[in-house]
């Protein structure tokens, strides 16, 4: 396995990562926004208030990506299997 295979694995790792939590973070800091600035205009500073409605968001959006994610993670653990078998067939030939 050379260098250049590794730093590919960890590009496509990090790549992944990105793809999967990206969207749940993003829609959580936007609703988390929105509340902030509704809790501003009325004055009602309740923590749970907060967490609520970005828990109930976070659960839908992962109901809904739920297939995707699984499908991403399924397509990366069967690219690394193929590049063990690779790496594995190189080292019996040799």
């Amino acid at each position: 396995m050379t260098q250049d295979m590794v730093v590919q694995i960890f590009r496509d790792a990090l790549m992944l990562s990105i793809k999967l939590a990206g969207p749940l973070l993003l829609i959580s800091m936007i609703v988390g926004l929105v509340i902030s600035i509704l809790q501003a205009a009325t004055q009602i500073h309740e923590q749970t208030l907060s967490f609520v409605p970005k828990a109930l968001t976070i659960a839908v959006l992962l109901l809904l990506m739920a297939p995707m994610m699984i499908s991403s993670m399924n397509d990366f653990v069967y690219d690394i299997f193929d590049i063990i078998t690779q790496v594995s067939q190189q080292t019996v030939t040799i």
